[in-house]
């Protein structure tokens, strides 16, 4: 078994950050070994496994830890690294981000602008985003509550086919609002 050479400080303070321990970080006496066309070799010493690794060219990393051996894998540690690190890319990639559209309303909004502002509210839950819809109360208006209250409660109501309601009717300073996700078991 060759030794290993004397790392910079810098270096072995990046080993440390490692998520898998390779070759000589492996302490367990025996590990389960996979070789690196992903057959099983049974329960190996860890001396004998680094000396199959080295033969090869490649590293002993310990992919389960918590298993009893610990489970070891023969494999190109810098590929193995790269592989996945690009999976975490692609999968970050396909993620879908929901945006929070927002639609206002005045507490005296006529029914042409409420049925416009719903169906534009209703086109943003179908895109995935949520939709928080506000009225505004301004001066004195604020007197009439009850009349916002109505208000928010008939969007809930038309939106409920397609949306479910996150955060109930609340007051944020001067305005009145009320969250709404899309519902994914109620889409068609």
């Amino acid at each position: 078994m060759k030794s290993l050479p004397n790392h910079s400080p810098q270096r072995g303070a990046k080993e440390t950050q490692r998520a898998h321990k390779i070759n000589n970080e492996i302490k367990s006496p025996e590990v389960r070994l996979i070789d690196s066309e992903g057959k099983m070799l049974g329960i190996v010493k860890r001396i004998d496994a680094i000396k199959m690794a080295e033969e090869k060219e490649m590293d002993l990393v310990e992919i389960a830890p918590q298993a009893t051996p610990p489970v070891c894998k023969i494999i190109d540690y810098g590929k193995f690294i790269y592989e996945h690190q690009k999976k975490e890319k692609l999968q970050k990639k396909n993620q879908l981000q929901q945006q929070m559209k927002e639609v206002r309303f005045k507490w005296r909004t006529d029914t042409h602008d409420f049925n416009f502002k719903v169906r534009h509210a209703r086109d943003f839950i179908e895109e995935g985003n949520k939709v928080k819809a506000s009225v505004m109360f301004r001066g004195r208006e604020i007197t009439h509550q009850e009349i916002g209250r109505e208000l928010l409660t008939r969007f809930v109501q038309e939106m409920q086919d397609v949306a479910k309601v996150d955060s109930d009717l609340r007051f944020e300073g001067k305005n009145l609002s009320v969250i709404m996700t899309p519902d994914k078991t109620k889409k068609k």
